[in-house]
């Protein structure tokens, strides 16, 4: 399934605006659109400033639809920091992150934490968000909670980055 002008033009939009938000704030470098070639995955990625091996990242997954937001690295070891801080808080990585949302004034009891390697590169903690349908990436309510999500993983994890 493929998707269509219209749906990829809804995507831009969506990614444009988190583009613009955070085009001047100095915790990030200039984001980079990380697409994969079937059009499955429409990500942006923004390097920390605090370090050059780890991202934040907004995607879209317009098949299913879906919004993701995460944190990943191309450095295996700093993966394993983060778990080791998780683990140090005596939290689970659901709650390391909820209290990342929470200060980003998302209240999301529980929310669910993938953990993974994709592409034998990177190393994802991601939550995800199944939408109704693709078009609600236009709605103030998805964008919002996209925002919250994408300061919460940073409020989780950003003191952690180098």
């Amino acid at each position: 399934m493929v998707i269509t002008a219209a749906q990829r033009d809804l995507v831009d939009s969506f990614r444009s605006s988190f583009e613009d938000a955070f085009a001047r704030d100095e915790r990030f470098k200039t984001p980079a659109r990380h697409d994969r070639p079937d059009g499955s995955t429409l990500a942006v990625r923004w390097p920390t400033a605090a370090n050059e091996h780890v991202w934040l990242e907004i995607a879209v997954r317009p098949l299913i639809p879906q919004v993701r937001v995460g944190i990943l690295t191309d450095d295996r070891w700093k993966s394993e920091d983060f778990e080791e801080k998780i683990e140090e808080s005596g939290d689970t990585m659901s709650e390391f992150v909820e209290m990342g949302f929470e200060e980003a004034g998302l209240t999301w009891l529980d929310p669910p934490v993938e953990h993974y390697r994709e592409d034998r590169t990177f190393f994802y903690f991601a939550t995800a968000v199944e939408l109704p349908r693709l078009d609600d990436l236009a709605t103030p309510a998805v964008r919002e909670k996209a925002r919250q999500m994408f300061e919460g993983y940073y409020h989780a994890f950003g003191p952690y980055l180098e």
